[in-house]
């Protein structure tokens, strides 16, 4: 590699695939649906945050909403 690199006639272009980045978010999630998603990435070879992240997704995509009943 160069120990220099001359970026003064670099041509800026902005990165096409920046609508697709991640947005860092904190999260509190229960043991067992830690330990559910962890238990499938063992199985696949998928990181157990990327499934998450494929699962809501897949939620989103498809407006799923959760039924929910309260208990009387």
């Amino acid at each position: 590699m160069k120990e220099h690199y001359d970026f003064a006639n670099m041509k800026g272009e902005k990165n096409p695939y920046t609508k697709y980045l991640k947005q860092p978010v904190t999260m509190r999630l229960d043991r067992d649906s830690v330990e559910y998603f962890k238990s499938l990435a063992e199985e696949t070879g998928v990181p157990y945050q990327t499934l998450i992240n494929l699962y809501l997704r897949d939620c989103a995509i498809n407006h799923r909403k959760l039924k929910m009943q309260w208990a009387s």
